[in-house]
């Protein structure tokens, strides 16, 4: 017996499989929902409302902001389908903010986005969706995932689009993680994403995008440490390498591995920031071929590519997100470290940001940084 129509489609849309879509507010993820919509999902959007009300950057067009969720609400009414904006203000201080703080004090500089992808957006986010019973989360990172040849795990690579690539930011995301994530924009190039979104007639088709952290207004992390009451000015010596000092600074939170300018000491040749002594509250400072390293460890590694890694083994290697990468060779160790062997020696190995192994498009794996 044939059913009555409106059983049929009620049939036809509780077998549809259900994604719930992080909404930012921006092309990448407007683009994001309407593809998969087309694709034949049920399709629910959400924005993770990340800042209080007197979040310090309300007023900017971020993630966290008013004008990214009006945006991300109207995109999802133009698609037709349901929107939601939930309030993760406290776990976003708590497992981001608290951490960018915390890294700057002890000397390290920190990674937010991967911290914010791994504990908000594949964390709590997957909450959210599991009380909706969708089995995916998809966002519009660039980026690819794939079963692997025996079908046992869920391997990460990079977009094809290698100048938008953004694997680097997904290093530490578990196997239960990225076996139910999705990335529509994988294959696609940015003009490909734009050109998604003017199909459809979404307002955000051409919005430009933020290269900042989301939170941090104008870029300056200093200030915004301060304006948000993270860190305090406190007094300590800048010595060369050989422990001589010469000058002072307000604190080794407001510096970073690398830095030239805002040192306040004079010097006939350039000096940059080498080492940040956390325990003695010193900045050191070096000339440019202080820089260079060729050794570091890894703490925390999370391998996808395979539960346990080989005794040793060569990648290419990302020591930041505008990294290259440049060929390494990786001897795991116990404790969830790495010793990472660089072929040729970088600039500016930086403590606390991510090492991301590759080989090819592959995604080893990747580790935090150590001293």
């Amino acid at each position: 017996m044939l059913l009555p129509s409106y059983l049929r489609a009620l049939v036809m849309v509780q077998a549809r499989t259900r994604v719930v879509v992080g909404m930012s507010g921006g092309v990448d993820s407007s683009a994001t929902a309407a593809l998969l919509l087309e694709q034949g999902y049920d399709v629910v959007g959400i924005t993770l409302k990340l800042w209080p009300q007197d979040c310090v950057s309300r007023a900017e067009d971020k993630c966290c902001g008013p004008q990214a969720v009006t945006d991300a609400r109207a995109v999802c009414h133009k698609l037709g389908i349901p929107y939601y904006l939930i309030d993760e203000a406290a776990e976003f201080q708590s497992r981001v903010i608290q951490y960018f703080a915390d890294e700057y004090k002890a000397g390290r500089t920190p990674n937010p986005c991967v911290m914010c992808n791994q504990n908000l957006k594949f964390g709590r986010l997957l909450s959210r969706a599991d009380q909706l019973g969708a089995q995916y989360i998809a966002t519009g990172h660039f980026a690819r995932v794939e079963k692997s040849a025996d079908g046992a795990r869920t391997l990460l690579k990079r977009g094809r689009d290698l100048r938008k690539d953004q694997s680097y930011f997904l290093f530490s995301l578990t196997q239960k993680q990225l076996a139910r994530a999705m990335f529509p924009l994988g294959e696609k190039t940015k003009s490909d994403t734009r050109e998604v979104a003017r199909h459809c007639q979404l307002k955000t088709a051409d919005k430009e995008e933020s290269m900042e952290i989301c939170f941090v207004p104008d870029n300056d992390y200093g200030k915004f440490l301060e304006q948000a009451h993270l860190a305090e000015k406190h007094r300590g010596e800048i010595v060369d390498l050989q422990g001589q000092v010469l000058g002072h600074h307000d604190g080794i939170e407001f510096y970073t591995i690398g830095q030239r300018k805002g040192l306040g000491i004079s010097s006939a040749k350039p000096l940059y920031v080498v080492e940040l002594d956390a325990a003695a509250n010193r900045v050191v400072v070096g000339d440019d071929t202080a820089l260079d390293r060729d050794e570091f460890i890894a703490d925390r590694c999370n391998w996808i590519a395979f539960d346990s890694p080989p005794e040793k083994l060569e990648a290419s290697v990302k020591i930041r997100y505008s990294h290259p990468g440049t060929p390494a060779t990786l001897t795991p160790l116990p404790g969830g470290r790495a010793k990472v062997k660089l072929h040729s020696p970088q600039r500016a190995v930086t403590p606390g940001q991510a090492a991301v192994f590759y080989q090819d498009d592959l995604v080893l794996g990747g580790g935090w940084i150590a001293r």
